[in-house]
């Protein structure tokens, strides 16, 4: 029996995934549940696991090549484990499409029928079955882990893998910069060993577009174009909030293993200002403005190579606590290239944190489907005239708002970062984090 493997959907609103990497080649073979290719949307990078135990036939689509859900890119022969060796010759498409013996796998299959593969951008493209190279299989690493070992200036290809066929995984580089003895290459070595990337660009060449960062560019374009943006800022004084922080930090990190940042107590701020103006919770439709039931804050996070916005779902139902704990988690898992699809879906509102790369003021373009992004910039000790005109040195910041004018006016949105200002700076020590 064969299988034929297509593009999965990875996310309700995904409709394309690219090919990073096949982990596997022609005449492998490849456990139920294990990893055999990795795919990236613009939104995660996900290991696809095989829906069947057996022999990998084909690999119809090239890495890099970016095709619709539902397109054919491997067959599968799991009849083949047993009793077949991995180096029998693999049969072709055309007759594995036509064995009365083919079964589906649900979630996975097409009608043997299918077309071949096109590519996302509308050309025919018939794209030759490629072979995975043996390096590939033995001293692969994700794109994960290769921007992860950049970040830690470790040598990938001085790490003995430990995962499956020898791959590199994000323990084994954690672990070589843990004993600081390998090493990343310089950069004038790392430039000269590959083709200009958006993680490794190299002045005076074009980088050519990934299918995350084309869609992000489409994406951006989209909203800018369909929402009129407009934006707002207040000076907020976090002196309290940032005395309480520093009183809590060592302890908490102890207790979770998650560094305390101000970002939950914004959060908690933010989700309390969102109860009180519900329009800024809400969306542009056709059919009118949907204000939407739960509060679910995206969190944009700027990876070396990629913007994505994994979601904590019912924000506001979360202490400053839980905040920090889901905050934590989502950042840890986006660095490391292992959010799913499931975390950045169903965003309602975002907060975005620019002010840990020293940001003063920014203007956040919205995420499309909601009607406002709020910032959280950099904190700046300077003086400040007190209400009762004494002159003290205060801890500073500015947050900035970018809105949809299609769903909520300046009166609402004003009022809306009044209130957050209000409640930032009303926070006090009140216990334990």
């Amino acid at each position: 029996m064969v299988t034929t493997i297509t593009m999965p959907q990875l996310g309700e609103t995904v409709t394309e995934g690219t090919v990073e990497r096949w982990l596997k080649k022609p005449g492998d073979a490849v456990e139920k549940y294990e990893a055999f290719v990795e795919v990236s949307t613009d939104k995660v990078n996900s290991e696809v696991p095989a829906p069947v135990t057996g022999i990998i036939r084909e690999l119809l689509v090239q890495e890099g090549q970016t095709v619709a859900t539902g397109t054919p890119i491997a067959v599968i022969d799991h009849e083949a484990a047993v009793g077949q060796s991995a180096s029998a010759p693999p049969s072709t498409l055309s007759e594995m499409a036509h064995s009365a013996n083919a079964e589906p796998v649900p979630g996975f299959n097409i009608p043997q029928s299918a077309p071949k593969p096109a590519a996302a951008n509308g050309r025919s493209e018939t794209a030759p079955p490629v072979h995975a190279s043996s390096e590939v299989s033995l001293r692969g690493a994700s794109p994960a882990v290769r921007r992860l070992a950049r970040e830690h200036r470790v040598d990938v290809a001085a790490i003995k893998g430990s995962g499956a066929n020898g791959r590199v995984t994000a323990d084994d580089v954690l672990a070589a910069a843990k004993s600081g003895t390998i090493a990343a290459p310089t950069a004038t070595a790392s430039a000269a060993k590959g083709p200009s990337t958006y993680a490794n660009p190299i002045p005076g060449t074009t980088i050519p577009l990934n299918s995350a960062r084309r869609i992000i560019a489409e994406r951006m374009v989209e909203s800018k174009h369909n929402a009129p943006h407009a934006w707002s800022m207040v000076e907020v004084d976090v002196t309290n909030v940032w005395k309480w922080r520093a009183k809590e930090k060592d302890r908490f990190e102890q207790e979770t293993g998650y560094k305390l940042t101000l970002l939950p107590f914004f959060m908690r701020a933010v989700v309390e200002s969102l109860a009180a103006f519900p329009l800024m919770n809400a969306k542009f439709t056709a059919e009118g403005i949907h204000v939407n039931k739960d509060v679910n804050v995206g969190i944009a996070i700027g990876l070396a190579t990629n913007l994505v916005v994994p979601v904590i779902r019912n924000a506001d139902k979360l202490s400053i606590r839980g905040l920090a704990i889901a905050a934590g988690d989502l950042i840890d898992r986006a660095r490391k290239n292992k959010l799913t699809a499931d975390d950045v879906q169903g965003g309602t509102f975002t907060v975005n944190n620019n002010g840990a790369n020293g940001s003063y003021a920014s203007a956040p373009i919205i995420n499309a489907g909601q009607a406002g992004i709020v910032t959280m910039e950099t904190v700046v000790k300077k003086p400040v005239v007190t209400a009762d005109d004494a002159i003290a040195i205060r801890h500073m910041m500015n947050s900035c708002l970018s809105l949809d004018h299609r769903v909520v006016d300046g009166y609402v949105a004003s009022g809306f970062l009044a209130d957050l200002k209000k409640r930032l700076e009303g926070m006090t020590a009140s216990g334990s984090i």
